[in-house]
């Protein structure tokens, strides 16, 4: 299971021992800790898409300055996408520049001078790292990124740059079974990619519920990784309002929560 941690200025964040003996400096943020008032109080990391309230993009900055420093990147550049809900994977090389903003749903890098993150309100975040922390992935998966196998294509990248390495996975806090309900045509999508004991539960009225953390770690399994090196959660965000922003639960009026991650060498420390 994932750790709770609280930093000296009072930044709330889960990490996984599997990445800390990789070496490699990583959080699960939380909404706890930051300096974003109502609705985003208070580590917000990210504005709603098409809302009038938003929060200030300095604040935001801020934010994200302090979860750094509390995992030993402070400072280090920050590389990010544009996030789209689907399949395709960018490379942060050490030594060669980064454009961030591009479309795409995860990041590799063997950069130790930088920072990967990607963020979320409910979808599944996955840090993964090379068992001497010296190549790592971030990666947003929502229901058509796990349908569309985000997780493989990560796979085949990180393995085409480091083909010897073995690998260790961190499934971060995300929507539950119980509270993540989905109409026919999402619970058809699962059955289709997962088969007959596909990760869902059918409800009345054609309605069902989809285990996306469950999904999640299914992949990873079929990329070669045993349990014993998938690190998880029981952290529902719709559930536990008091650590999470819920786009669900929240109408989509509502923060962000991050996952970040740096290669092990210069600027980064594991745990």
């Amino acid at each position: 299971m994932l750790d709770r941690r609280t930093s000296p200025t009072g930044v709330v964040y889960y990490g996984s021992r599997l990445l800390d003996a990789a070496g490699v400096s990583h959080a699960f943020s939380t909404r706890r800790g930051g300096v974003s008032p109502a609705p985003f109080e208070s580590l917000n990391l990210g504005n709603p898409t098409g809302c009038d309230v938003v929060d200030d993009g300095e604040r935001i900055e801020r934010n994200y300055a302090l979860l750094q420093e509390a995992i030993g990147c402070g400072g280090m550049e920050r590389c990010r996408l544009h996030q789209v809900h689907g399949a395709d994977v960018h490379a942060v090389r050490a030594g060669m520049p980064f454009e961030s903003g591009m479309k795409g749903d995860a990041l590799t890098s063997d950069d130790p001078g930088r920072v990967i993150a990607v963020r979320v309100a409910d979808c599944v975040p996955i840090l993964m790292a090379s068992d001497d922390g010296a190549i790592v992935a971030a990666i947003h998966a929502g229901w058509r990124g796990v349908v569309a196998n985000v997780v493989a294509a990560t796979m085949n990248q990180v393995r085409e740059r480091s083909p010897r390495s073995r690998f260790v996975a961190a499934i971060g806090p995300c929507i539950g079974f119980d509270s993540f309900e989905v109409g026919v045509e999402v619970l058809e999508e699962f059955e289709r990619a997962f088969g007959a004991d596909a990760p869902v539960r059918r409800v009345d009225e054609g309605k069902g519920r989809v285990d996306l953390r469950e999904a999640v770690k299914r992949q990873l399994r079929m990329e070669g990784l045993s349990d014993d090196r998938i690190d998880t959660t029981d952290r529902c965000t719709f559930r536990d309002a008091d650590e999470f922003f819920s786009h669900r639960r929240e109408r989509g009026v509502t923060g962000r929560m991050c996952a970040l991650i740096a290669p092990k060498g210069r600027g980064a420390r594991g745990r």
